[in-house]
């Protein structure tokens, strides 16, 4: 749990699984999340290994992060996670 705990780690990799693999782009589909809050999340997840970082050696510098493969071992977690979370939205709704 300490390597995908928390309130945004499992939303930051969800999002670069996704095809969300530069930081602008993860800030726009995770609107919630501050800045500082997601560059402390996506150095986390890359010291445990579980997203890889590449820069390109550009001007200015480019950045992307995938996720490695030890990290595409997590994926059966982050689906059942979210089936769960749709399943108790759809009852909260039928309340």
């Amino acid at each position: 749990m300490n390597k995908i705990g928390g309130k945004w780690k499992v939303l930051v990799v969800y999002g670069i699984e996704m095809g969300h693999n530069r930081f602008s782009t993860l800030r726009k589909v995770i609107p919630h999340i501050s800045k500082q809050t997601l560059i402390n999340q996506l150095r986390e997840l890359e010291q445990d290994r579980i997203i890889e970082r590449t820069v390109f050696p550009e001007v200015p510098p480019r950045v992307e992060y995938k996720v490695s493969k030890y990290g595409k071992t997590m994926w059966p977690v982050i689906v059942t996670i979210q089936q769960w979370g749709l399943k108790d939205m759809r009852r909260g709704l039928k309340k």
